[in-house]
């Protein structure tokens, strides 16, 4: 077993068969990611998981899951919000799963329950946050904290209109329509929570954005107005600060003043902006988040942890009311009246790792000035990015970075928009199967051909601009491949 008092000997040759599997899978990698095509690499897979037996499995399916792996801390990689971890917070996360605590209740989670508790504290003040009256919850993810705090609008707010508890007597089938408000550009999520809370993904209404992916705060202001003549109910206003294509921040404080004024709650998803509250110089673009009735962060994007590392703050205790629980087997009332604390009540999970710990721990080795450098960094890397695309000829900056991710595309010479898309789709295949680099692909809110992108997101600190401006070429090399071979 790994824990108890002989647990550290027992892990130690294993860990050591892990580190030399993984060096010896890397090497074979030799690069961003393997190169072959996806057939190619599954039935590499398919040869080493049936050939692993016995004590020599461990070693022969970790290196085949290193070589056969996208790895973030290569500088060609860089497609994704998909951070490469910090040494520092896989070796916490090491020892989370030594130890295996689990969040549901005190007594599989003593040290760890503590922890959470003041590690969330530190994130509401971060945030803006009175950490004495907030709440909050580590979560798997931007997603699962996009669902919580729309289920908090949900039971809050159609719930004091239809003068009833919607958490147990559900959706009112009668009555003004609820409609949550986000931009064209936000999460795929919030219409996923919407359906998965009854609500419908209809009811979710897109609002229009600028070149840069921003919502407009006038169009969102006009279509509350409209719901609300309709005799709607503006359930919420999701507001994204850094959306996954280009980093874009929606105006948070306009935002703010509008849900105030139509009685909606306010969630603002900042799973991947979040990390600029870490910097002294891109924490401004957050102003007005402190208003937000409760916020999305993920600290496996510009935090650097190992997933899963996501996070979900209320700024009121109270509004947390409909997800408490009771379990007697977990959270006896006579056991908290007694001064055992439990976490049950504010997750969506019952089981649930220790996720905090590996952020507690890089926070206090760095610190936020530390963290903020690193942040600084990458955000320097996209505007040396945006510097190398625009010196290309063949290439076509859309915007200038926000925060550490941006997009272009390869403009064949005289082509129309949809032999364009079909270009630069074929050309980050190209780029895939070659094992050359790992380029994101995405397409602008709109219709017709001529919106496919090709996307930078640059998370990795110890990359250079040497390295992205080698990238940049590496995309032009592949875009000449393509129109050569069609």
């Amino acid at each position: 077993m790994s824990g108890g008092a002989d647990g550290p000997d027992a892990l130690d040759p294993l860990i050591r068969t892990v580190l030399d599997a993984l060096a010896r899978g890397a090497a074979r990698r030799g690069g961003p990611l393997p190169e072959g095509t996806p057939r190619e690499l599954a039935a590499e897979v398919v040869r080493a998981f049936t050939a692993a037996d016995g004590d020599e499995a461990l070693g022969l399916l970790t290196e085949v899951l290193a070589h056969g792996s996208a790895d973030p801390a290569d500088p060609l990689c860089a497609a994704h919000l998909h951070c490469p971890p910090l040494a520092v917070a896989v070796a916490a996360d090491l020892a989370v799963s030594a130890l295996n605590p689990s969040q549901d209740s005190w007594d599989q989670a003593p040290a760890a329950t503590t922890l959470e508790t003041l590690l969330l504290q530190e994130l509401a003040a971060l945030v803006g946050y009175d950490p004495v009256a907030a709440a909050g919850v580590l979560t798997s993810g931007g997603t699962e904290s996009n669902l919580m705090g729309l289920m908090l609008a949900r039971d809050r707010v159609l719930g004091r209109a239809a003068g009833r508890q919607v958490e147990l007597a559900g959706v009112p089938a009668t009555g003004a329509r609820p409609r949550i408000f986000a931009s064209s550009a936000a999460h795929f999520s919030v219409a996923r929570s919407a359906a998965l809370l009854g609500l419908g993904e209809d009811a979710v209404v897109s609002v229009p954005v600028d070149h840069e992916l921003r919502m407009l705060p006038d169009s969102l202001a006009a279509a509350l107005r409209e719901s609300a003549d309709r005799g709607e109910l503006p359930l919420a206003i999701v507001a994204t600060a850094g959306t996954t294509d280009t980093g874009a921040v929606d105006p948070l404080g306009r935002c703010a003043e509008l849900a105030a004024e139509y009685g909606a709650w306010l969630h603002v998803d900042a799973a991947y902006g979040g990390g600029a509250l870490l910097s002294d110089r891109l924490a401004p673009l957050l102003d007005g988040i402190e208003r937000a009735d409760s916020v999305s962060l993920d600290w496996h994007k510009l935090g650097w942890q190992p997933v899963a590392a996501g996070v979900f703050l209320a700024r009121r205790a109270e509004t947390y009311a409909s997800l408490a629980r009771r379990a007697v087997y977990l959270n006896p009332q006579d056991d908290e009246e007694a001064g055992y604390p439990s976490l049950l009540g504010l997750s969506l999970r019952t089981t649930r790792r220790a996720d905090a710990f590996k952020i507690a721990v890089t926070l206090r080795t760095l610190g936020r000035a530390g963290l903020g450098a690193l942040v600084d960094t990458c955000h320097e890397l996209a505007r040396q990015g945006a510097l190398a695309v625009r010196a290309e000829p063949r290439l076509e900056l859309h915007a200038e970075p926000v925060l550490t991710a941006f997009l272009f595309r390869y403009v064949p010479e005289g082509a129309d928009p949809a032999y364009t898309d079909e270009v630069n789709a074929a050309l980050r295949r190209r780029l895939l199967r070659e094992g050359r680099a790992v380029v994101g692909r995405t397409e602008l809110p709109g219709e017709g051909p001529g919106r496919v992108r090709l996307k930078l997101t640059l998370l990795n600190p110890r990359t250079s601009a040497q390295d992205v401006a080698r990238l940049v070429r590496t995309v032009v090399a592949a875009g000449l491949a393509e129109e050569e071979g069609r």
